[in-house]
């Protein structure tokens, strides 16, 4: 249902422009009440008479001053002197994106987005004047993706300016723009790019359809944005890239895929992707293939550590201890005599003291979030083995996943791995390796029927695309990587030549 508009928002918005100066401001001051940021500024008198409205805030005086205010000053001592009333009409101002409007529904909208407005003495129309100009950071490392080899640029809360980004990468003709406006209130621009003769076309009106089926007060950042146009909100997997990296975005839409810049926020979503999306790094092409491919296995890996190892911990000390080596047992038994809780609660406790120290980090500032998390990891493991509430091997298992955590190169995925790791923790406490698999196939399951954007999550392994097979766990020589990925569901495949093939 939409949200009805309040009443002070649209009083009169029906009514056209007077042509009196005095009573359009009058009607505008009625609009912005308890405004203080307001300002009407009023230039020449009688018939050569403007006015001009903005919020101070929003708007960039400096070329308020020198494109509008100094050249309709110039303008009106000129008029003076040739006292020409056929140059009533002409606005002698060098701002270079302006228009006539004639609603005040458009006359609102525009102060509030940072534009300005012109009022003209004796005119039923008023001008909008394109000078936004709010206050904004300067372009900077992106902080969650840090890259070794990769560019250092990263997005910033401007959508102009991050769709800039990202022209730079691709100067091409065909990167196309579809804008969309999302929140009553808020009327944040979105806007979809993508390649118009690569991308499915079907996959835009995809996107299209559900941003525009969005009815909420307002949208501020990615994040919620992605929640509402996802397939599975109840999925704890991601079926959404966000990233704040332009070369990365760049990247994924050169391989068929479309990426949404949402003005206000620092990162853009990117689709449709997969499973195998998610432990990809811009940094893996920059390094060797080999060793590229070795990295990519490792996190492979560490997502198998970090979902199922303290599973496996429950499993092999409460129930199939048969398969752990002799010495290893003796071992084990020797670190838990002086334990007093059974494995599944000396594992959960662990856990959870991890994500407090991990979330404690976060929230604090940089040097004394590091200095909690590498204090209080020590100080509480230590003190925790010498009291006897956990045994050696539980530190161990606890580090261990914690690090394979870290490897994974997207937050959200990582995010994802870790909240799996409790359910699973259950089953082993509960039926012990069989628990495990039993855990194991409902995840596999649940990966295979997911989508993303009406895409295949589980691509190329599921449906299988051997020819993709070279950029999933492994990451092959760029000179055999001819064609862009099937699970984009691209209509023109082909991205390089095989110039080897036609020397021959």
């Amino acid at each position: 249902m939409v949200l009805p508009p309040t009443q002070d928002s649209t009083s009169g918005q029906s009514e056209s422009l007077s042509p009196q100066l005095q009573s359009n401001i009058d009607h505008v001051k009625s609009m912005f009440t308890l405004m203080p940021d307001l300002i009407v500024k009023y230039i020449g008198e009688g018939e050569h008479a403007y006015a001009l409205v903005y919020i101070d805030s929003l708007t960039n005086l400096n070329a308020l001053n020198n494109n509008v205010i100094q050249p309709l000053n110039q303008g009106l001592e000129k008029k003076k002197e040739k006292d020409n009333e056929n140059e009533k009409q002409s606005l002698p101002i060098t701002i270079g994106e302006s228009h006539p409007v004639t609603k005040w529904s458009e006359i609102e909208n525009a102060i509030l987005l940072g534009d300005s407005i012109l009022f003209v003495a004796g005119s039923k129309q008023a001008y909008v004047l394109g000078t936004k100009g709010w206050p904004q950071r300067s372009i900077e490392d992106p902080q969650l993706e840090a890259s070794l080899k990769g560019a250092h640029q990263g997005f910033v809360e401007t959508a102009s300016q991050n769709i800039a980004l990202i022209r730079r990468y691709i100067p091409d003709r065909q990167l196309k723009i579809q804008e969309l406006t999302v929140g009553a209130r808020s009327q944040t621009k979105v806007s979809i790019l993508y390649l118009e003769d690569v991308a499915n076309p079907e996959i835009l009106q995809e996107i299209k359809d559900r941003i525009e089926k969005i009815e909420i007060d307002a949208i501020i950042n990615t994040g919620e944005l992605a929640e509402f146009i996802e397939d599975n909100s109840f999925s704890p997997f991601p079926q959404l890239i966000l990233t704040e990296r332009p070369d990365s975005a760049s990247s994924h839409i050169l391989q068929g895929r479309y990426v949404v810049v949402v003005d206000k926020s620092p990162s853009v979503l990117v689709g449709p992707v997969s499973f195998v999306s998610f432990f990809q790094s811009v940094d893996d092409y920059s390094m060797r293939w080999l060793i590229a491919s070795f990295v990519r296995l490792l996190r492979f890996f560490a997502c198998f550590v970090g979902l199922f190892l303290p599973a496996l911990y429950i499993s092999f000390i409460s129930y199939n201890f048969e398969v752990i080596p002799i010495q290893l047992i003796l071992s084990v038994a020797e670190s838990r005599e002086r334990v007093p809780f059974h494995p599944f609660l000396e594992a959960f406790i662990m856990e959870i003291t991890l994500e407090m120290l991990r979330e404690a980090g976060i929230r604090l500032p940089a040097p004394i979030g590091q200095t909690v998390g590498l204090v209080g990891g020590i100080v509480i493991g230590q003190t925790a083995v010498q009291t006897g509430i956990v045994s050696n091997i539980m530190v161990i298992v606890v580090a261990s996943t914690a690090i394979a955590s870290f490897i994974i190169p997207n937050y959200d995925m990582g995010a994802a791995i870790r909240l799996l790791r409790f359910p699973l923790m259950m089953l082993a406490y509960m039926f012990g390796i069989v628990g495990i698999v039993i855990g194991a196939m409902i995840i596999v399951g649940h990966l295979c029927t997911l989508k993303s954007l009406g895409a295949s999550y589980g691509s190329p392994f599921g449906p299988v695309h051997f020819g993709d097979w070279k950029d999933t766990l492994l990451r092959l020589p760029l000179k055999i990587m001819l064609k862009r990925p099937k699970g984009t569901r691209a209509i023109q495949l082909i991205r390089q030549k095989n110039k080897e093939s036609e020397g021959e």
